[in-house]
C-alpha cells in the first residue's frame, strides 16, 4: 500500500437514534490508539479534533416520528464541508458518531470526486441498508437513511441540496441481515449490489467484494468504505446499540480490510456506531482500531497480542 496522509475526523453524531452514547466514539478511538496504530504503518496523521454541527433552522417534519431533524441537518452541513475539505489533502477517516454522519460524508465525498472527474463508488459494510426516508421510516431514527438521502430519494427537503447523487450501481452492501419493509421495497428496484449474510455463507465473503473492487478500478474510481459496528457479530463487538446476531466474525472482517489494502482504492472511511457506554473495556473500540490498521496494511503476524487484563 502507498504511503498516505491520514486525516481523523471526528463526528461525535449522536442524534440519528434515541439511544445515547456514540458522542463519546470518537475520543474512544484515539484512547484505543488510532493514530499510533496508523503511524506505526509509515503513514502520517493529522487529527482535526471533534466537529460540531451548523446551527439550522429547519421547518417540522411531514414524519411526525423523525428524531432531531434539524441536528442531523446540521451536522450534514457540517460533514459535507469537512469530507471535501480534508480529501483534497489525503485519506480522511471519521470517527463516529452514529450513521447518519455517512449524510455528509458520503455526499461530501461524492462532491469531490465529482470535482475530480472520476467515478464514485461506496462500500456499506451493515447489517442494515440504511436506504430509508424522513418519509417512510417507522423509528423516525435518521441513522437509517443515510444511503436514501445520497441516493437521492424524496423527503430529504430540510437537507442541503446535493452536489452529486451516488449512482445505485455504485454501491456494494455487505453484511445486511436486518432490512426493513419500506427499504426492501426499493432494493427490489434499484440496482445495488447486496451480499447479504447468507450469501457470504454459502459463496464467502472474499469473491463479492473483489468483483466490486474490480468495478471500482476498471473506471479508476474513487471508493469511500463506511464501516458500521453491527457489520460485525455482536459477539465479538458488543458496542452497538443496534445488535443483529449472525454478523461477521473477526477473521472475515480483518479479510475484507485486507482485500480493501491489497487494492489500494479506498479513498474515505467512516468508523461508526461504537457506543463506548455499552462495550466491554474497550474491546469494540480496539478491533475497530486493528480493522482500521489491517485496511492501511497492517497483516496478520503483525497483529498485536492484547492483554485481558
Amino acid at each position: 500500500m502507498t504511503q498516505k496522509h491520514c486525516i481523523l475526523v471526528g463526528a461525535p453524531v449522536d442524534c440519528g437514534k434515541r439511544r445515547q452514547g456514540c458522542l463519546m466514539g470518537p475520543d474512544a478511538y484515539r484512547t484505543a490508539g488510532i493514530a499510533e496504530a496508523i503511524t506505526k504503518l509509515g503513514h502520517t496523521v493529522e487529527d482535526m479534533g471533534n466537529l460540531a454541527p451548523k446551527d439550522v433552522t429547519v421547518a417540522a417534519p411531514a414524519n411526525p416520528l423523525v428524531h432531531k431533524l434539524a441536528e442531523n441537518v446540521g451536522w450534514t452541513h457540517t460533514l459535507m464541508a469537512a469530507a471535501q475539505d480534508t480529501a483534497q489533502r489525503g485519506l480522511p477517516i471519521f470517527l463516529g458518531g452514529d450513521h447518519a454522519l455517512a449524510a455528509g460524508t458520503v455526499a461530501g465525498m461524492a462532491a469531490h470526486a465529482q470535482k475530480e472527474g472520476r467515478p464514485f463508488f461506496v462500500l456499506w459494510l451493515d447489517a442494515h441498508s440504511d436506504i430509508n426516508t424522513p418519509l417512510t421510516t417507522d423509528s423516525g431514527n435518521l441513522h437509517g437513511t443515510p444511503v436514501g438521502y445520497v441516493t437521492g430519494r424524496d423527503g430529504f427537503e430540510a437537507y442541503p441540496d446535493l452536489p452529486a447523487k451516488v449512482a445505485t450501481q455504485n454501491i456494494c452492501m455487505i453484511g445486511l441481515r436486518s432490512v426493513d419493509a419500506p427499504e426492501h421495497a426499493i432494493l427490489s428496484q434499484a440496482d445495488v449490489m447486496l451480499v447479504d449474510m447468507r450469501r457470504i455463507d454459502e459463496e464467502g465473503i472474499s469473491a463479492p467484494l473483489k468483483a466490486f473492487l474490480e468495478r471500482v478500478e476498471a473506471v479508476n474510481g474513487m471508493l469511500h468504505v463506511s464501516l458500521d459496528v453491527d457489520f460485525l457479530d455482536p459477539s465479538i463487538a458488543p458496542a452497538v446499540g443496534t445488535t443483529v446476531p449472525g454478523g461477521a466474525t473477526v477473521r472475515e472482517g480483518h479479510l475484507v480490510m485486507e482485500i480493501l489494502s491489497d487494492s489500494d482504492l479506498v479513498t474515505s472511511l467512516d468508523l461508526v456506531e461504537l457506543n463506548p457506554f455499552l462495550d466491554d473495556r474497550g474491546k469494540t473500540a480496539n478491533l475497530m482500531v486493528d480493522l482500521t490498521a489491517s485496511l492501511l496494511g497492517r497483516r496478520v503476524f503483525d497483529r498485536p497480542t492484547r492483554s485481558k487484563a
